[in-house]
């Protein structure tokens, strides 16, 4: 096969995995002009085909994907003007695959099950039968194939990994103190700085905070001090003070969210499932490299298996139908609906729940609760 002609998908997947399989020499996109500008298109795939080492030639050819005669009008001239052609019916519409089918001849024709991972002949292309999918992204070329970018993130992903089992120890700390986690919290950052290389915190026992004051847990202190998550821990009369290791640690207890967060990284490596785990994937939606004047995202974890992403959002409140909507636009819009999307919460069950689980099975959302994580399940719902 010289050329590859696809029909473009709302699926990213969709459009570029034949590429990766079969490697052409041109890909010839047939794209409806009103979804993106064939410019943004072309420039979209060389940069994630240039970061997949996949060199191909792109040509992208607007046309409505809801005109068949169109559609077949457009394949009929690609096939008479180029050599070794085959087409990949795997996405588009039904207008689109029905003018495939009119006009492909005897053309190899073939497709893409999700559900099985394999690629099928229609007609005449023995190389596509049968054939399983070995493609494994990550996270950067999830967002390359939808015309986005990955952003450094809060944490730096290459030192998370030898930080595990602090990360345990956090956790296990959490799970004992989460019903004052979130006034703890709030305490140590009243006495500490978050300027560079400031790791030493200081403070009277009780703080005044936002609503009122903090005052310190002793027993928590001297667990983190223990467990090696704060060191130098002096308990005065009037005044606490400790220091940090470094200033990663120093950033999970100043934030309130980033236990369980840090816990769901954890969890995915530890699953052993997943080729690719990033831990606060910021994303910017129009590709650019800053995000400065741009639309942009932070989704707390993402996990993918193959080419299956699992976009996972850490909450330790209520969940609000807001998050789950969030949640599903960018699960849709940067790993299409054959990819997984998990809200994990660490809030004690309400009498809202229900129609919060509701709303998550019709966006077609897993549910982690605070009952899997105390009873040790958040590893077995991480599993696809």
């Amino acid at each position: 096969m010289k050329t590859l002609i696809e029909l473009y998908d709302e699926k990213p997947i969709e459009n570029v995995l034949a590429t990766e399989m079969f490697r052409p020499e041109e890909l010839i996109m047939l794209c409806p002009p009103e979804t993106v500008s064939d410019k943004a298109l072309r420039e979209s795939l060389s940069k994630y085909f240039e970061y997949r080492d996949c060199p191909v030639r792109i040509t992208v050819v607007p046309v409505s994907l809801l005109d068949a005669a169109k559609v077949e009008k457009q394949l009929s001239s690609i096939l008479d003007t180029h050599e070794d052609c085959a087409i990949d019916i795997s996405g588009g519409t039904d207008a689109s695959l029905f003018a495939a089918g009119a006009a492909c001849g005897d053309t190899p024709v073939f497709t893409y099950s999700r559900k099985r991972n394999s690629f099928f002949e229609i007609q005449n292309a023995p190389f596509a039968r049968n054939l399983a999918c070995n493609v494994t992204l990550d996270t950067k070329s999830c967002f390359l194939m939808a015309g986005g970018t990955l952003l450094p993130g809060r944490e730096d992903n290459n030192l998370l990994k030898d930080k595990l089992s602090q990360i345990d120890a956090l956790f296990t700390i959490f799970r004992k103190y989460r019903r004052i986690w979130r006034r703890q919290i709030a305490y140590i950052q009243m006495v500490s700085s978050s300027e560079v290389g400031a790791l030493h915190a200081e403070g009277p026992r009780t703080v005044r905070v936002d609503h009122g004051t903090a005052t310190a847990e002793e027993g928590m202190l001297r667990e983190l001090n223990n467990a090696g998550l704060v060191r130098n821990l002096n308990i005065g009369h009037d005044v606490i003070s400790f220091d940090f290791p470094d200033e990663t640690v120093r950033f999970w207890l100043r934030d309130i969210g980033s236990v369980l967060e840090l816990q769901v990284y954890r969890a995915c490596l530890e699953a052993g499932c997943f080729d690719d785990v990033v831990l606060s994937a910021v994303v910017n939606w129009e590709g650019g490299m800053t995000q400065r004047n741009a639309v942009t995202n932070e989704i707390d974890v993402i996990a993918i298996q193959g080419i299956t992403p699992l976009f996972i959002s850490c909450k330790t409140s209520e969940i609000r139908t807001e998050a789950l909507n969030e949640l599903a636009v960018l699960r849709d819009r940067f790993g299409g609906r054959g990819s997984r999307a998990m809200i994990v919460t660490s809030a004690p069950a309400s009498r809202n729940r229900a129609l919060m689980r509701m709303r998550a099975a019709e966006l077609n959302i897993e549910v982690v609760e605070l009952g899997d994580l105390e009873k040790g399940r958040l590893i077995e719902r991480l599993r696809p």
